[in-house]
């Protein structure tokens, strides 16, 4: 039984197999440095469904001018360590990212070399400007974390993600916590037993997408 406000389990390790237990589960875990490992499972949930994602009008506007390049799994290392960076206080478009420890990274590039954790990048010329990065199991992506060091940079690569999600026929992103900033994008609360069903349905760890991933012609930008 979890906690109100999410809180499920205290200790273990990062192993790759307790992290994708845990996910297939509903839970993730999230903690700051020197504390021990926390497990959460949060209720309700947020959730995009990627078929009903909104894209503003200023964003269009950005994605129809191509000011950015985005690649999949081109440089998860640098994402992960973007997110870890404290963040502006007015940067809308992610949360301060110092629960992201030495140690979480470790575990992440891990699963990521394993072919389950997966880096959205944006590039302005030759430069990392924003990203995100999360797990994928069956048709669902559990987003982590994402950064901008330019406007609107994080938010054009998790477009340019859903779209390409849409094409694998993904049907749910995992949003863990709502935020104003996700709900922008389309994010809804649910209960923890629809996200359950959700995740008994379609968060089976089949091998279809694992493996490093690499955009369509007609969905992305570095195919």
């Amino acid at each position: 039984m979890s906690e109100p406000n999410g809180l499920l389990a205290v200790g273990g390790d990062l192993s790759p197999n307790r992290i994708l237990n845990a996910y297939r589960n509903g839970i993730f875990p999230w903690f700051s440095e020197g504390d021990p490992i926390l497990w959460w499972s949060p209720a309700p949930r947020a959730v995009i469904f990627p078929k009903e994602l909104k894209i503003s009008k200023s964003l269009s506007k950005t994605l129809r001018k191509k000011i950015y390049r985005v690649t999949l799994d081109k440089a998860f290392d640098e994402v992960i360590e973007g997110c870890s960076q404290p963040r502006p206080t007015d940067d809308a478009e992610a949360e301060p990212g110092t629960w992201i420890t030495d140690e979480m990274k470790q575990a992440y590039s891990e699963l990521h070399r394993a072919g389950f954790a997966h880096s959205v990048e944006a590039w302005f010329e030759d430069e990392l400007v924003g990203g995100l990065y999360g797990i994928s199991m069956g048709k669902v992506f559990f987003g982590e974390s994402m950064f901008a060091r330019r406007s609107d940079a994080s938010k054009v690569a998790f477009a340019t993600l859903v779209g390409q999600l849409i094409n694998w026929e993904f049907q749910l992103i995992d949003c863990q916590i709502a935020s104003g900033h996700l709900s922008r994008f389309g994010a809804i609360d649910i209960s923890r037993e629809q996200f359950m069903d959700y995740l008994n349905r379609y968060a089976e760890p089949i091998e279809t997408h694992r493996g490093q991933w690499q955009f369509d012609k007609d969905a992305g930008e570095d195919a």
